[in-house]
């Protein structure tokens, strides 16, 4: 878990640079920027469920802070 959830993280962050640099380049000219921001939304979702099963099945703990008085 420490080391999937940065990697899908990591990888989150390359594929919506990868559509701002087609955005540039193509000006809209082909679809490899859809493909990309495509790509970030399922690995989003993917992180976030990740995330949450890990939470409950007990691979991850809350920290315990509290938010408030």
């Amino acid at each position: 878990m420490k080391i999937l959830i940065p990697i899908v993280f990591i990888g989150i962050l390359i594929s919506l640079g990868a559509a701002l640099f087609f955005m540039m380049r193509d000006k809209g000219s082909s679809s490899n920027m859809v493909r990309s921001l495509f790509l970030r939304i399922g690995l989003s979702i993917f992180l976030f469920i990740t995330v949450w099963v890990a939470y409950s099945l007990g691979y991850i703990q809350s920290t315990g802070i509290r938010v408030g008085s």
